[in-house]
């Protein structure tokens, strides 16, 4: 059974989402100076960056805080 999770701005939101979303938002530019990965700053594409976020847990984490503190500027 799922559970709602009202007060979750996460709910719902697939990774592919949640970077494209920020893409829109910062550019890949912007995304590369404030998550310093590879896949943000060498021929970025969302491909290859959901490829390395979902088996770098560290990194998507970092990538879902900068998706709610670009939530809370809107």
């Amino acid at each position: 059974m799922a559970v709602e999770q009202p007060n979750n701005p996460l709910h719902g939101k697939t990774l592919e989402m949640i970077l494209n979303e920020l893409v829109d938002y910062y550019g890949w530019e912007q995304l590369g100076y404030h998550i310093n990965i590879n896949s943000f700053n060498h021929d970025p594409s969302i491909k290859s960056s959901l490829k390395f976020l979902r088996k770098t847990p560290w990194a998507r984490q970092k990538v879902e805080d900068l998706y709610l503190r670009m939530l809370e500027r809107r």
